[in-house]
């Protein structure tokens, strides 16, 4: 194969790779392949001098596809070189001092602030426009809505979900399928809500790591200085040191150390030169700063062996294979199972049972699978579904490297889709029925008591038995019927959402319902056409909703259910006006009865309550204005404004 046509190749590969990523939040291929085809490129562009107009190092970030506005960058947002090599960074820094940080794994955003206030976000984009999504901004957990200086400011940092969140938000989804693959994809997402509701539900953090632009502030020509006076405002800011040359492999292991420990998904680090003035007469190459280097993990891999392939079907009847191995330590843990996501991948790496595989955790975090070094090639795709002996069968979705094959369960009584059918629809964001594990529901089918959802309603045809099951009673069955009874009453989002529909989940399930005014009937009846209508719902969800209520067994799966519920209007909740916002409140108060009870208002709507005055505080509340209380001198050091109760009530009521 001739180098110019290898470039197209892999040109063509790793866009589809990034397109599959950030906007369909698909995994074509690991990062430790991606990364390989992208070196290559880059030395075959090196070698050849050709550079095609669509080369990922070319072209920087996703491509927009949402219906957010869209708005140019007043500086274009460069991508950054990397190394995998501490020599090789530590080569770049030379003589001279640098500030080394994480690199978080999000999505970037600028934020503008005019006057002390915020007036603008926009996501990075393709690095030369991005999407506007200030409304949502004003909701992430950590942003301050006002800060001391009054002069145009403009910073970018990374929008991230910590892991911990992450973990709360899946834990609530009952079905594998629908659970979030990782936190930059949710973080993605949320990020880019057309309703910031949804946003501020996610707990998106914001953590500064550059300013753009301050006006008439001396920065002392010191990047860290520009971090510090950051905090001061009171953003929070990437973790950092400012370190030369010797000391870095020294502060890189340190960083290495604290990855399993840390709450933040992570990439790797960025160093960047301390002296503001040098690095800015570097300029830049047509897509790099040179006052800036990436530094990527090198994954830490073990060479281990094959034992078999389990295969995991789904409440949508996709049966997933995972590959389980002898276990290794990798990055200080034990791992034994790596996903293989789909049988495209399972057949490119040509596993066989014993097999010798490298493997390593990407972004020391996800197991993945880096190559295979003997490829015997004889694990067998299954015919028959392992959970129910059904007939299997492989569909192909797109064309061209975008074509993927996946397998699935084609018996549409499989219990594993029975299982987390019922899973799904007991769900806290569906039916909310407490007491309903996924253990509990395997032995209710098993026994013969849920065959179809409805049946959930008549569980008290089988007290006798079920009393008498192991881990039940009389106390454990009462308190499940009646969270079945409580259940009964319920919104019709709820309802729409927890029947499993392909490609709804909660938050689909809500613009659904409001679009149609909650009329079920209507619901039930529009086509493909009316669904498309709904901002966030795209043609393939649409013939998805379509093609399930056409389906004669959903229909009458639903009939038998509407008998047993009845539907009420959604409350409303009280609006977030204070979202974002942290007081301070000192002193005796009068028109709230006590502290407490301001506490939980400004908490219902979204603020927060802190007992210290720091640099996150956005408002001191204390009927004593001119006090010279410890908490007011600290106040006016800060630049936090001082407010007496009948001025938070009057501009936060």
């Amino acid at each position: 194969m001739e180098k110019r046509d290898r470039i197209k190749e892999l040109v063509e590969k790793l866009n589809e790779a990034s397109k599959k990523y950030y906007q369909e939040d698909t995994e074509i291929m690991s990062n430790l392949e991606y990364d390989a085809l992208y070196d290559e490129l880059v030395e075959l562009e090196k070698e050849t001098g050709i550079v095609m107009s669509n080369s990922p190092t070319v072209h920087v970030g996703y491509e927009i596809v949402s219906e957010l506005p869209k708005e140019a960058h007043e500086h274009p947002m460069l991508s950054l070189d990397k190394t995998k090599s501490v020599e090789a960074l530590a080569a770049w820094l030379g003589t001279h001092q640098g500030v080394i940080s994480w690199k978080l794994d999000g999505l970037t955003v600028v934020l503008t602030y005019e006057n002390g206030t915020l007036v603008k976000a926009v996501t990075r984009g393709n690095g030369l426009e991005g999407e506007v999504i200030t409304n949502n901004a004003r909701v992430f957990a950590n942003i301050p809505k006002e800060i001391p200086y009054k002069g145009k400011l403009t910073i970018r940092g990374e929008a991230v979900i910590k892991y911990s969140d992450f973990e709360k938000i899946n834990e609530q989804i009952a079905d594998a399928d629908a659970k979030y693959k990782n936190p930059r994809n949710l973080c993605s997402g949320s990020v880019r809500q057309l309703n910031n509701r949804i946003t501020k539900e996610r707990n998106v953090h914001f953590f500064a790591f550059n300013l753009v632009d301050g006006e008439d502030v001396d920065f002392k020509n010191s990047f860290s200085y520009e971090l510090d006076w950051l905090e001061q405002q009171g953003f929070d800011v990437v973790g950092h040191y400012l370190i030369d040359a010797d000391k870095l492999p020294e502060r890189v292991a340190k960083f290495a150390e604290q990855i399993e420990q840390n709450d933040f998904p992570s990439d790797g680090l960025v160093l960047v030169l301390e002296d503001l003035a040098y690095g800015k007469s570097l300029g830049r190459t047509a897509k790099f700063p040179r006052d800036s280097m990436a530094f990527k993990w090198a994954d830490e891999q073990a060479v281990t062996h094959l034992q078999y392939v389990e295969w995991s079907p789904s409440r949508t009847g996709l049966i997933n294979p995972v590959a389980v191995f002898d276990p290794v330590s990798l990055e200080g843990t034990t791992v034994s199972r790596a996903s293989i996501h789909n049988v495209s991948i399972l057949r490119s790496l040509q596993l066989g049972i014993g097999d010798e595989i490298s493997v390593y955790k990407a972004n020391m975090i996800i197991p993945q699978i880096a190559e295979n070094h003997t490829r015997s090639g004889n694990v067998s795709i299954p015919e028959s579904c392992p959970a129910c002996g059904g007939l299997t069968k492989i569909v192909t979705e797109g064309e061209g490297v975008d074509q993927v094959e996946t397998l699935y369960c084609t018996n549409e009584f499989c219990p594993a889709k029975k299982l987390k059918s019922f899973a799904h629809f007991v769900s806290r964001n569906a039916m909310n029925i407490d007491g309903l594990s996924e253990a509990t529901i395997d032995k209710f089918i098993e026994q013969g008591y849920l065959d179809h959802l409805d049946d959930l309603y008549h569980l008290n045809r089988h007290e006798e038995e079920i009393v008498e099951l192991e881990g039940f009673g009389e106390k454990s069955y009462a308190k499940l019927i009646q969270a079945v009874d409580t259940s009964r009453h319920t919104t019709m989002n709820r309802f729409v959402y927890g029947l499993g529909i392909p490609g709804v989940g909660d938050a689909t399930a809500k613009l659904i319902c409001k679009h149609f005014k909650n009329n079920l009937d209507q619901i039930m009846h529009a086509d493909v056409e009316a669904y498309t209508e709904i901002d966030g719902i795209g043609t393939v969800i649409a013939e998805e909703i379509v093609r399930y209520f056409k389906n004669p067994s959903n229909c009458a799966i639903i009939d038998r259910l509407l008998r047993e519920l009845e539907f009420e209007a959604e409350t409303e909740t009280v609006p977030q006006t204070l979202a974002g916002i942290t007081f301070v409140i000192t002193g005796s108060l009068v028109q709230f009865a006590n502290r407490d009870e301001m506490k939980q208002y400004i908490e219902d709507r979204g603020g927060k309550v802190a007992g210290s005055v720091s640099s996150k505080t956005g408002y001191l509340v204390n009927n004593d204005v001119t006090s010279t209380s410890s908490k007011n001198k600290k106040a006016q050091s800060l630049g936090i404004p001082i407010i007496s109760e009948a001025q938070f009530l009057e501009q936060f009521s």
